[in-house]
């Protein structure tokens, strides 16, 4: 209840998957059907996220966690705003402390700006491994964008996500022959 959020929200929609998963993807904030269950990435675009990381072989219950930059839905999906990012950033700071993740997917311009750089864009550095606090991290399109932009061409969002979870599950390889 530390903003305006909380009023209007169904339950807040904390994060699920597994705590000590090697890859943690944060999200922008809950949407309809999220607030409705309180489960992240439940509606079109998470069923969209799931099949992105199922073609690189990684499942959401086993390898991943996810969280959002806001814990509760902004009113007609609109993006968050500044004192509302603020007011969740301390639950998303101690999510990433206690997180085990070693590789971090910035999904959208919402999570970059809110993590790395408010000047930073989307466009422009999504697919780049940044060194952040001793994990990688990697800016993604959102997969709401993708459903936005259907076409699978060579330049498309669609294929350049492809490119990016192909760098993801590679990064993701080395990282656990590294620890074993």
């Amino acid at each position: 209840q530390k903003c305006d959020l909380a009023e209007k929200r169904t339950q807040v929609v904390f994060g699920i998957g597994n705590p000590n998963s090697p890859i943690m993807i944060i999200g922008e904030g809950p949407g309809e059907q999220e607030d409705k269950t309180g489960i992240p990435f439940v509606g079109k675009a998470g069923q969209l996220l799931d099949k992105i990381l199922e073609s690189a072989n990684l499942i959401r219950d086993r390898d991943i966690y996810i969280a959002n930059v806001v814990k509760c839905r902004p009113p007609g999906n609109r993006t968050p705003l500044q004192d509302e990012i603020a007011a969740c950033s301390v639950f998303l700071q101690k999510q990433l402390e206690l997180s085990q993740a070693f590789i971090i997917l910035l999904a959208g311009s919402t999570a970059l700006k809110a993590l790395i750089d408010p000047n930073a864009s989307i466009t422009r550095q999504r697919g780049e491994w940044i060194e952040w606090k001793g994990k990688w991290v990697m800016p993604v399109f959102h997969p709401s964008y993708l459903l936005r932009n259907q076409s699978k061409e060579v330049g498309s969002p669609k294929w350049l996500m492809w490119q990016d979870i192909k760098k993801v599950k590679q990064k993701f390889d080395e990282l656990q022959n590294d620890k074993k």
